[in-house]
């Protein structure tokens, strides 16, 4: 039988795991202990009075059945005599957004659930349009809790309506609604006379008919339009048991991948020599199947790449457009670094908007390497990635490829006089010297006579002053979050460009944020960086105050200022830290200049 798999939302209370526990009941799929907990468990910490409590048989967590709402996503299996189903409830909290696109990311279908006496809710619209953005085409809309309105067709006619009308710019191909009592089984399974005047498919008859656009049961028999659709392998692992053998490992994405096809990987084109399974060679592995296939030739290959067919390759591109979830509670700053991980690859990621928590937007976004990929319609493996952040490593986001930007004309130039002929000129290597702190802890002071020491041996150097490039390279910017990042974004570009010429570059910012630094040091090259932390407590920087400006932002007339009311993250491990409630300036200088000594720097 045909599997699908869909997806309960909604806004919080509008009776998701009651309807699904009801669907389970009324299709009489429960054994005899099951409903013997469930009326245990009713009449413990059930909300019926002790009635059968149906969202007890999803809502499993303790924190779940305490507040009687879902926090966590809850997969159920269940058949029938016409098709098997994979539900997937979903919590309705905003805070849990993140929850449910977990359990949208594979679904067929969607049942879109809402009170039928609160209406279309701010909550019903985010699940609907999280629906639409991850390629779901097919909705019923169920309107629950007419049993409280009376079984009113009036209320349900302009429930349905007002979300017709919402829905209208989402691109579902169907939109079925049904007037429902998920605690009375209503139009659940059965259709009933509380609703004479509703002549549509009960909740069960939609699930069982409905034939979503996109399908991932592997298992039934592929059509011959499905068969002939052009195949895409996922590379995940280069497999070398011995000298003999070298196959590539990894999972059918799209179509039918054959035994002798012709097959194209990057500019190289050759053709599938063998599929290898456990059980055996194969002649033909049909999407989702996980197989190693050996190729004629002997083609350069590594994790992520993509095999598709020669007629039809994947594209491979570096810029999108693309629909982004936001799921952080520190928003999607414009410029800042992160990490996209997309097919089996990793790559770093920057976004042009900014995003809060639970916003959903179209942006262009740049990954920094080229990488095979469809649209999300085409292929939801190409098409998909999912946000991390650089040092925690932690998903902050999502986000579904439309299509890649327009190629772009520039490209690397090949110079004559390279970095190491600089070096040699020079005489030394060249580094970053990244100091970093709040403001009035002496990092100025202390570059400037850093930078005197080491140009009176000879050194080439530079120092970049926050204060001094805001009057021109960044006078445009503020000091917003997103500002600051931009601000420190385009200092690290320039200091790379500086340790390419071979010169030693003392960068003096606050630079507050660690993402920041981070990215600064990954712009050059191995011990070309050193992070200086110049150590001040607040209290003393602020005690010093050689600007005047902690005392204008106290006073509230400067708004975001590290320390007073924007964070700052001091380094984990710099290379050299300076207390200066110890260290004079020139003390500290010279700290730094014995450093760079030390690194074989000078």
């Amino acid at each position: 039988m045909e599997l699908l798999r869909f997806i309960t939302c909604g806004s919080v209370d509008d009776g998701k795991s009651t309807l699904i526990g009801r669907l389970l009941y009324e299709s009489k799929l429960l054994y005899a202990d099951h409903l013997a907990a469930l009326e245990a468990d009713s009449r413990r910490v059930g909300t019926r009075g002790g009635e059968l409590d149906f969202a007890l048989l999803v809502d499993g967590l303790a924190a779940e059945r305490e507040q009687g709402i879902t926090i966590d996503v809850a997969y159920r299996f269940f058949a029938t005599e016409a098709r098997r189903f994979i539900v997937a409830d979903t919590p309705g909290h905003e805070q849990y957004t993140r929850n449910m696109v977990t359990g949208a990311s594979t679904a067929d279908a969607a049942v879109l659930l809402l009170d039928a006496r609160k209406g279309v809710l701010s909550q019903t619209r985010r699940h609907a349009r999280i629906v639409s953005l991850l390629g779901i085409r097919h909705v019923a809309l169920a309107v629950n809790k007419l049993d409280l309105a009376g079984y009113s067709r009036e209320l349900f006619d302009e429930v349905s309506a007002s979300f017709a009308e919402f829905a209208a710019d989402l691109e579902f191909a169907e939109i079925t609604c049904v007037p429902m009592a998920a605690t009375e089984g209503v139009n659940v399974v059965g259709r009933s006379e509380l609703t004479p005047w509703y002549d549509g498919p009960t909740l069960l008859q939609w699930l069982e008919s409905v034939t979503p656009s996109t399908r991932r049961d592997v298992s039934s028999r592929l059509s011959e339009a499905r068969r002939d659709e052009t195949s895409r392998f996922l590379v995940q692992w280069v497999n070398r048991p011995d000298a003999t053998f070298r196959g590539l490992s990894g999972r059918v994405l799209g179509g039918t991948l054959r035994r002798d096809e012709t097959v194209r990987l990057g500019n190289r084109t050759t053709s599938v020599a063998r599929i290898v399974t456990m059980d055996g060679d194969l002649d033909e592995a049909p999407a989702g199947s996980s197989v190693t296939v050996v190729l004629a030739d002997d083609v350069d290959a590594s994790r992520g790449d993509v095999l598709g067919a020669a007629s039809d390759p994947p594209s491979l591109a570096d810029s999108f457009q693309a629909r982004l979830v936001w799921l952080h509670e520190n928003g999607l700053l414009p410029g800042r670094q992160y990490l996209a991980k997309i097919g089996a690859r990793t790559v770093g990621f920057t976004a042009t908007k900014a995003l809060g928590i639970n916003e959903i937007g179209v942006d262009n976004v740049h990954f920094d390497a080229p990488v095979p990929f469809e649209s999300y319609r085409t292929n939801r493996d190409l098409g998909s990635f999912v946000v991390l952040d650089r040092l925690s490593n932690a998903t902050v986001g999502a986000g579904m490829i439309d299509f890649a930007l327009s190629p772009s004309n520039v490209r690397w130039q090949t110079l004559t006089v390279d970095k190491q002929a600089r070096i040699a000129r020079n005489g030394h290597r060249p580094c970053v010297v990244w100091l970093t702190g709040l403001s009035g802890a002496g990092k100025s002071t202390i570059a400037d006579l850093a930078e005197k020491a080491l140009h009176a041996e000879g050194r080439h150097t530079f120092l970049l002053d926050g204060d001094n490039v805001r009057h021109g390279l960044n006078s445009d910017l503020g000091f917003t979050d997103a500002d600051r990042v931009e601000n420190i974004r385009r200092i690290a570009e320039v200091a790379a460009l500086m340790v390419d010429a071979g010169l030693i570059v003392l960068v003096s910012f606050i630079s507050p944020f660690r993402a920041e630094r981070a990215l600064a040091r990954e712009l050059v090259g191995e011990n070309e960086f050193c992070e200086v932390f110049v150590d001040t407590p607040l209290a003393v920087a602020e005690q010093r105050d050689p600007k005047g400006l902690y005392r204008k932002a106290r006073r509230g007339e400067l708004a975001n200022f590290t320390g007073i009311d924007s964070p700052y993250e001091p380094p984990v491990e710099p290379e050299v830290r300076l207390d200066t409630t110890t260290l004079s300036a020139q003390a500290a200088a010279d700290a730094v200049v014995a450093r760079l000594r030390a690194l074989g720097v000078c």
